[in-house]
């Protein structure tokens, strides 16, 4: 056995440990002493990975994680041997040492774009790391095909309104899907500081900014792409990829260590002054949400990813004049949607109007109703295969 023991566990574990026999209680007993490895041990080349007494063999991309972890080297920090500075986008370059200024005062007067990247050590002779092109790239789809977000809305959980896919390098990315959220998906509030008008969206925009930072710089880039979804009372932002081992969901609400993914992206958005080095995004999401009036968003790890959940206040649990306002409003905001919708097709059903405005069926002949006695619209034809004409008239919804 001395001399077995060692044979087999470098055949079938590739390591040679040291076998030894020694007395203990008048018994011989074989010892077998095994140093630590830096290197992955794998038993028959294939590795596994334990969860309290559940063992499963690591496959995919969670097999590659483990690799580079054990590599010491962050999977953006490898080199992409197709790519070239022909791939990098200029006017981004630009717009980076605007950002990175502050942080890094003499980078403003850098004119050589290979100059730039050297000092971000994202190139390293002339070769490009996947950091450069995510970061900077042109075409980051090109070479790694789910480097994007794409944003849905949804009426529940099986019924979309409308999709965007949000591509181009991570600075245009969280540009775009801030615009997109903005312009298309959400409801900004419009108030008045003196003569000044102020739109506040319904999320506060300073979370919504760092959950979509905090997705791209954490997530594996060789899972799914990011997804952001709005239901009528929800938004979810889920990127591929959990959280270290050593910190747990609990510990994203305080302050925490900071131990990102992609090691190359975390760094120049930190010098661009668009992140903290201390783990505070999380617990700056949260607070943003509490001064905004809203419940604490909702961190959680699924799909083999994470997730953050933000809410909308429960109408009860809004202030009396802020409940009256926000229902007035919102109805208002409908009425005219159905009146619009209404003009472009006035053969739409009930059915129609409610997938196209997120409102059940019940809730759109409600409506219709209140607009009918208003003498805003009337039925022309029979109840089935008749269309509804917009009547012109003073009346406001």
């Amino acid at each position: 056995m001395l001399a077995d023991i060692p044979g087999q566990m470098r055949d079938i574990l590739g390591i040679t440990p040291e076998v030894s026999s020694k007395k203990r209680d008048g018994k011989t007993i074989i010892e077998i002493k095994v140093d630590y490895s830096a290197a992955p041990i794998s038993y028959h080349g294939r590795f596994y990975t334990r969860s309290g007494s559940t063992i499963s063999e690591l496959k995919g991309h969670e097999l590659s994680e483990f690799l580079m972890t054990k590599s010491g080297k962050s999977w953006d920090g490898f080199f992409e041997e197709g790519a070239t500075l022909k791939d990098i986008d200029m006017p981004t370059i630009r717009t980076f040492k605007r950002l990175a200024v502050k942080r890094i005062p003499f980078i403003q007067g850098e004119k050589n774009m290979a100059v730039v990247l050297r000092k971000l050590n994202l190139i390293e002779n002339g070769r490009l790391r996947r950091a450069a092109i995510l970061l900077f790239g042109k075409d980051p789809k090109r070479f790694y095909i789910t480097a994007y977000i794409k944003i849905g809305k949804f009426i529940n959980d099986t019924d979309i309104i409308s999709t965007d896919n949000v591509e181009g390098n991570l600075f245009q990315q969280i540009e775009k899907a801030m615009d997109i959220l903005r312009i298309k998906y959400l409801v900004s509030n419009i108030s008045y500081e003196g003569i000044y008008r102020k739109d506040t969206l319904e999320y506060p925009e300073e979370a919504l900014r760092e959950a979509l930072i905090n997705a791209v710089i954490h997530r594996s880039y060789i899972g799914a792409h990011t997804q952001l979804k709005i239901y009528p009372d929800t938004l979810n932002l889920w990127n591929d990829g959990g959280l270290p081992a050593s910190i747990r969901i609990e510990d994203l609400k305080k302050l925490h260590t900071s131990k990102p993914r992609n090691e190359f992206l975390a760094d120049v958005f930190f010098k661009a002054g668009m992140i903290e080095a201390w783990g505070r995004g999380t617990t700056k999401i949260v607070d943003a949400c509490k001064k905004a009036g809203l419940p604490e968003p909702e961190f959680r790890e699924e799909f083999g990813g994470l997730s953050v959940t933000f809410f909308k206040p429960k109408v009860e649990e809004m202030p009396e004049k802020t409940r009256v306002e926000t229902g007035v409003k919102t109805r208002v905001e409908t009425r005219v949607k159905i009146l619009s919708l209404l003009r472009k097709n006035p053969a739409m059903s009930a059915s129609e109007l409610a997938k196209t405005t997120g409102l059940t069926i019940k809730g759109i002949e409600w409506h219709l109703t209140r607009l009918r006695t208003a003498g805003l619209i009337r039925h022309v034809g029979a109840r089935k295969g008749g269309y509804w004409k917009v009547t012109a008239g003073k009346n406001k919804p």
